[in-house]
Formats: structure tokens, sequence, C-alpha cells
């Protein structure tokens, strides 16, 4: 039997769906324009201000279908995980505009930086948008399987963090600019990796109602 709740409950999964597409795009530009050395602060700031106001609208969205229809246990456990994998996205959001900020506020092109460098952040960046858009497409489907790549995708993105921390030590002839941008954006993208696990949680727990921690 269909409930007036499973109309409210499909209009949240594909207001958080949205949020997605959003934030995907936000850290793709923001990544892009760190590499290319170009100014993206008022495009990806604006996306990040879309995800902050969609977190408050899917909030609303939640608490206004547990007013009004007494949901139970099962239903309960979707819509809190919802409001969390809004949150996830919004930092998505965040952590992009400040990849974007640092570019802008580093002088993008006008730092000195090895080509290795930017070679490293656009592997490591591939990784990340990877995550991003299995966590994204994760939401559609429900499909709890899609963990396993996942963690493993993560461990890489963990290493090459770590991993480059120690080869910048080791590199002469990198400028103080690149050094404290390029720390900063790598770390930006593994903490966008760990909320890319946070959402596939949340997909696991709303598929099968187990909590599990994947890190």
């Amino acid at each position: 039997m269909h409930r007036l709740l499973d109309n409210g409950l499909e209009e949240l999964t594909v207001m958080v769906y949205k949020m997605g597409g959003v934030a995907e795009k936000a850290i793709a530009i923001a990544v892009s324009g760190y590499i290319d050395g170009k100014d993206v602060t008022k495009d990806v700031h604006d996306l990040s201000e879309i995800l902050v106001n969609r977190t408050v609208e899917v909030e609303d969205k939640a608490f206004g279908l547990i007013a009004k229809y007494q949901p139970v246990a099962s239903d309960l456990r979707i819509i809190n995980s919802y409001m969390k994998v809004a949150y996830d996205f919004e930092r998505y959001g965040r952590y992009s505009w400040d990849i974007s900020y640092i570019t802008s506020r580093f002088n993008g092109k006008n730092m000195k930086c090895d080509d290795w460098i930017f070679d490293y952040i656009g592997k490591m960046a591939e990784k990340v948008l990877q995550m991003v858009t299995i966590s994204i497409n994760s939401l559609k489907s429900l499909d709890p399987e899609l963990v396993k790549n996942m963690t493993k995708t993560e461990d890489e993105v963990d290493k090459a963090y770590f991993d480059y921390l120690g080869k910048l030590v080791e590199q002469a002839g990198v400028t103080n600019e690149c050094t404290i941008s390029s720390v900063l954006v790598v770390r930006y993208l593994e903490r966008i990796a760990d909320h890319a696990i946070h959402i596939m949680e949340a997909v696991v727990y709303i598929s099968t109602g187990e909590k599990v921690k994947l890190r």
C-alpha cells in the first residue's frame, strides 16, 4: 500500500540527489581552477551557497515529514540518513570553495610550482571525484555492494595524501606559496574523500539497517 509519507520520502530523495550533482560540479571546477591557475572563486562560492541553502531545505522537509506523518523506525532511519548526507554534500561545497580561495589567494598561475605537483594533485583529484560520483550514484541505486570499491579507493587517497607530504619535504626548488597551497589542497581532497565514505555508510544503513564504519 502506497502511503502519503512515501511521496514525501521520494521528494526528499530527489532533493538530496540533486545536491550531489551541484557538489560534484563544485569540486570539479575548484580542482580544475587550481591546476589551471584560474580564479573560479565566485562560481564555486555560488555553488557552495546553493548547497548550504538546500541543506536547510532538506532539514525542513525532513522535520515536516516527521511532524506530519509520525513515521515508524524504518522511515526515520531513511530521513535521518538523508539529513546527514545533505550535510556531507554541503561539506563538499565548502572544501571546494576553500580550494578555489587558495588558488585566488596564492595568485594561481603565478605560483612557481614544479610540474610534478600539479600532476600529482590532478591524479589524486581523479580518485576523489571517482569516489564522489559513486557516492552520488549510490543514493539512487541504494546498492551497498558499491562500498567494496569505495573503501579501496579511499585507502589509495589517504596513501596519496601522506606520500605527497613526504615527497614535498624531499623536493628542492619549491616556493613557499606552492608548498602552502598544495598541502592545503591535498588535505581538502582527502577530507572530501572521507565525506564520500560517510555517504556510503549512510547508503548501507538505509538499505540494510546495519550501521557500519568503513574507516
